[in-house]
């Protein structure tokens, strides 16, 4: 073993969370993996599964008890509730366990601006900096991740057309593998307490464009069906997004290019370029129709 105190990562069975449980169990480091249905999950030899739902607030203790450091995310979705709910309820049961040293997932510019969007990130990145709590913190703000692409796998299954909202609007996406690798590090060493890394991939790519490269590894031929946006904006109210939220959400997309720069902080971390969207489609093939 290389360390001794306990990491938890929340969301381990996520696309970070399951990548980072892997490769902090490969260290080593004493892992303890929080879902809501342990008994289906499967996680790496070493790592140690427990019930935990941030919805449920009482069942974070036993979760929590005995852990150093933490990986917080939520997949809360914004404004289904008056307040990050589940964000808040983690960084309450990590200070009440006494946890250390807590890195926690967030999204590109967090709290930054003023709309629905940067109110709710803005609470939920305050529940882990509030220097009352007394964390060893670090923030994570992503943009797009890659493994996005993976909703296109059910329609791949019937044919070679994919519907896409926003098909033409570009974005460095980030493999998750990449944040799983920088929260490792984090979780660690002490070398990012205090710190917030804005991450991009190494390249800005449509989603046009990102479908032509999953194309080429699959051997097929992949076109795009374009969703008007009036599509778009009923698929988000369908999914639980209050109007308000929404509406913020097309603004982001339509009236800027945030999330489209490509940012040196992946490199300048791990001393490597960020892995590219073709890397991360050789690696994740196998979760695909060839044909």
């Amino acid at each position: 073993m290389r360390g001794t105190a306990m990491i938890l990562v929340t969301g381990a069975t996520g696309h970070v969370g399951s990548e980072l449980v892997r490769r902090l169990t490969a260290a080593g480091e004493p892992v303890r993996a929080m879902t809501r249905r342990p008994a289906k999950a499967r996680f790496p030899a070493g790592a140690e599964s427990v019930y935990g739902d941030a919805a449920d607030p009482e069942s974070l203790a036993a979760a929590f008890a005995g852990v150093d450091g933490a990986f917080l995310m939520s997949a809360q979705p914004v404004g289904t509730a008056p307040e990050p709910t589940h964000d808040l309820a983690l960084a309450a049961a990590a200070e009440r366990a006494g946890v250390r040293r807590v890195v926690k997932l967030s999204t590109l510019d967090g709290g930054t601006g003023d709309d629905p969007i940067a109110r709710w990130q803005r609470t939920a990145e305050a529940a882990v900096t509030d220097p009352a709590r007394g964390f060893d913190w670090t923030l994570l703000r992503p943009g797009r991740f890659m493994s996005n692409a993976l909703q296109w796998a059910g329609q791949l299954r019937a044919g070679d057309e994919v519907a896409i909202p926003f098909a033409d609007r570009p974005a460095a996406s980030i493999d998750p593998a990449d944040l799983a690798e920088i929260a490792a590090l984090a979780l660690s060493s002490g070398e990012h307490a205090g710190t917030v890394h804005e991450l991009s991939g190494p390249q800005s790519l449509t989603p046009t464009e990102e479908l032509a490269i999953l194309g080429e590894v699959l051997g097929r031929g992949l076109r795009v069906r374009s969703v008007p946006v009036e599509a778009a904006r009923a698929g988000m109210s369908g999914y639980g997004f209050p109007p308000e939220v929404v509406d913020a959400i097309m603004r982001r997309t339509l009236d800027g290019d945030r999330g489209s720069e490509v940012l040196p902080t992946v490199e300048k971390v791990l001393g490597r370029p960020a892995r590219t969207f073709a890397q991360w489609a050789r690696a994740h093939a196998g979760e695909f129709p060839r044909a």
